[in-house]
């Protein structure tokens, strides 16, 4: 049974500070499509003669989800409280589940901010059950090498594949609830058609390009289709070169509550995260440049 669109939405633009973003999700209509909360897309042109403290984002902690961030030009370093180092270049990607607390931060180099060019990440936040908030954090990085990838039977289709498996291909990232989430390069005329789980919540974004989907509508750059709960079956078809996320995973059905960093499931929770932030408790980040 076809994955109908349920609704195709185009992003809004949003300042994280200094930051200009693009925002599909959460939009005027939309909190969540559960388990995903939040969608980032940044891309930029840097102009170089900066300092590393100059660009991106600085330390700051996270409780009770899991930010996930595709790195699709330039390199993003990530540094975090309990001793991560690490640098993620094009076509990798760093998956951080936040569990009961870890403070982070996330800048462009140092070579990148010193001599400018092209940057360009997608952030997505992934909520996770509430027997799950409390567990211990942990940060893996994946390569753009390290990925495993799915090729469409025409060649024309590059799918990576994060976490789940997408048609026999297992992502390396585990998660407390299930999920698919990969990331589609497409070739002009490129086809690719596949199953997800009976029940996922799914969505895919277009960084940029345009794609036939189920020769239901077309999907252009920025945009996101929201697919119907009910059905399995998707076929993506790009007119041009094409780039998409695509995610879809089990709904959690958990009520959920918010505050900046912080995901849990009532205010009594988010008041006890914040507190826990202040003592220190999500540990201490002090970056040196």
């Amino acid at each position: 049974m076809t994955k109908h669109i349920k609704q195709l939405i185009t992003s809004s633009k949003v300042h994280m500070g200094p930051i200009l973003l693009d925002q599909p999700l959460p939009n005027a209509h939309t909190e969540q499509i559960d388990p995903f909360l939040l969608i980032h897309h940044w891309a930029d042109e840097l102009p170089g003669g900066q300092h590393q403290n100059q660009v991106g984002v600085g330390p700051h902690p996270h409780r009770g989800f899991a930010p996930v961030t595709f790195i699709f030009n330039g390199e993003l370093q990530h540094r975090d409280s309990r001793g991560h180092d690490s640098v993620v270049k094009a076509g990798g990607t760093q998956w951080m589940f936040s569990g009961k607390g870890i403070t982070h931060s996330e800048r462009p180099t140092k070579e990148l901010a010193s001599n400018g060019g092209k940057f360009e990440i997608i952030q997505f936040w992934v909520n996770v059950p509430a027997k799950h908030k409390m567990d211990q954090p942990f940060y893996q990085p994946v390569s753009a090498e390290d990925m495993p990838v799915y090729h469409s039977p025409d060649g024309l289709v590059k799918v990576g594949v994060l976490s789940g498996a997408f048609e026999g291909v297992e992502g390396p990232v585990p998660h407390p609830s299930p999920l698919v989430v990969t990331r589609m390069d497409f070739q002009e005329g490129g086809k690719v058609s596949f199953d997800l789980p009976k029940g996922f919540n799914a969505l895919m974004y277009v960084l940029d390009g345009k794609v036939d989907v189920n020769g239901d509508q077309f999907a252009f750059d920025k945009q996101l289709v929201w697919f119907e709960q009910a059905g399995e079956h998707i076929e993506l078809t790009a007119s041009r070169e094409t780039r998409a996320i695509l995610l879809a995973g089990a709904p959690i059905n958990e009520k959920v509550t918010s505050y900046g960093p912080f995901v849990m499931n009532d205010q009594t929770e988010v008041l006890q995260a914040i507190r826990d932030s202040q003592m220190g408790k999500m540990g201490v980040l002090i970056e040196e440049f």
